[in-house]
């Protein structure tokens, strides 16, 4: 069947697929969004109740820290209660492996060179093996091993690759296959060349990130331009977005960039212009306001917001609801592409919100179709 838009079209790289928890990862399973909680995980209910919030926002996957015996303790509840695949971080001390695994932990995040022994290694392997745990192997350039930084003189693409197949000979060497692998870094030059080296040396899926990528609008950009290249070029079977922000706008930011990319779709795809001295309402606070109100919609459908009737017919007619300025305080309402009705500045807000609720229910039951399926917009 040929594509309705073949210029948005992304050939993904076949990876072989794992799977993590309940959640499948590589070949063609959907590209999974992560995050990392920062509470303190031996506080069960505080890490669970920011779980919840990650779960609300979409998360596919959550990681949590286990740096001592407590928090692996308290994994046992946090596992319980999630309503996703939980991800222990582990890093030098194998015995907190040992725990994550017997606790429940789907997947194992660690370096099995990290963590001494070969008889250790061994038993983080065999217990992978008996809690049907995945591992996630975390190169990071700022943590690359001292022989490879001798050697290399820097941390660089061909370091951080050598590092991940160090890592992955040691589980391939114990007959261990379910495991992904990132090859982090906080410039995005060195991270991008990295993964796209590794991606022609592997056929396991490969988790992207952009670490210490900052806060939330640098890292948003820094993580946007790593990974949005990585993924257009089709590298990529789940993402962490890593910003010095909470975790759900990590979850969000994700989606975000997967959304611009068609590769996923969730919730509302605001379209709307940066506003000038035409604009007949405030684009910027109606578009913040119906963000917010707009967060739990989880149909992927669409939203024109445009200031005036420059540009604003012309989205209008692509998505499923539309608004455009207006004088007198009065702007028109799109339905669907079309022209429908007006709507007060007053009133406006609230009626766009009752627009959007309506036709996700009429989608979700399947008695109308997204302008974004119509028009290829769609993953």
């Amino acid at each position: 069947m040929s594509s309705i838009r073949p210029w948005r079209d992304i050939a993904r790289r076949q990876s072989r697929q794992i799977m993590v928890g309940s959640v499948p990862i590589g070949g063609d399973a959907p590209i999974a969004v992560q995050t990392m909680t920062n509470t303190l995980t031996s506080d069960a209910k505080a890490t669970i109740d920011q779980i919840r919030r990650c779960e609300d926002a979409g998360v596919d996957i959550i990681r949590v820290s286990c740096p001592d015996v407590e928090s692996t303790t308290a994994l046992k509840q946090i596992v319980r209660a999630a309503h996703v695949p939980v991800v222990a971080d582990i890093h030098f001390h194998y015995k907190r492996a040992l725990e994550a695994a017997d606790a429940g932990a789907a997947c194992l995040r660690i370096n099995p060179g990290n963590i001494g022994s070969a008889e250790r290694v061994n038993e983080v392997v065999n217990a992978a093996k008996a809690n049907g745990c995945a591992i996630r192997i975390g190169v990071n350039a700022g943590s690359l091993e001292k022989d490879l930084l001798e050697k290399y003189g820097e941390p660089c693409p061909e370091a951080l690759i050598e590092s991940a197949l160090d890592h992955i000979k040691l589980l391939q060497d114990r007959d261990f296959h379910e495991y992904k692998v990132a090859v982090k870094a906080s410039d995005v030059f060195l991270a991008v060349s990295a993964y796209m080296g590794l991606a022609d040396a592997v056929d396991c899926p490969l988790h992207l990130g952009i670490t210490e990528a900052g806060g939330l609008i640098g890292g948003t950009v820094k993580s946007a331009l790593g990974i949005g290249n990585l993924l257009w070029a089709g590298i990529g079977d789940t993402i962490r977005v890593s910003l010095s922000a909470e975790p759900e706008e990590e979850v969000r930011v994700g989606y975000e960039i997967l959304k611009t990319l068609g590769l996923r779709t969730r919730g509302v795809r605001v379209v709307s212009c940066p506003s000038c001295a035409r604009q007949g309402f405030d684009v910027i606070r109606t578009v913040q306001k119906l963000e917010d109100a707009l967060q739990h919609i989880k149909t992927p459908m669409s939203l024109s917001v445009l200031g005036c009737v420059v540009n604003g017919p012309g989205e209008a007619r692509e998505t499923d609801i539309g608004i455009t300025g207006g004088g007198n305080g009065k702007h028109m309402v799109y339905l669907s592409g079309v022209t429908d009705h007006h709507v007060e500045d007053a009133d406006m807000i609230g009626h766009i919100v009752k627009l959007v609720e309506a036709k996700a229910a009429e989608i979700e039951a399947g008695t109308a179709v997204s302008m974004d399926t119509l028009h290829g917009k769609a993953a």
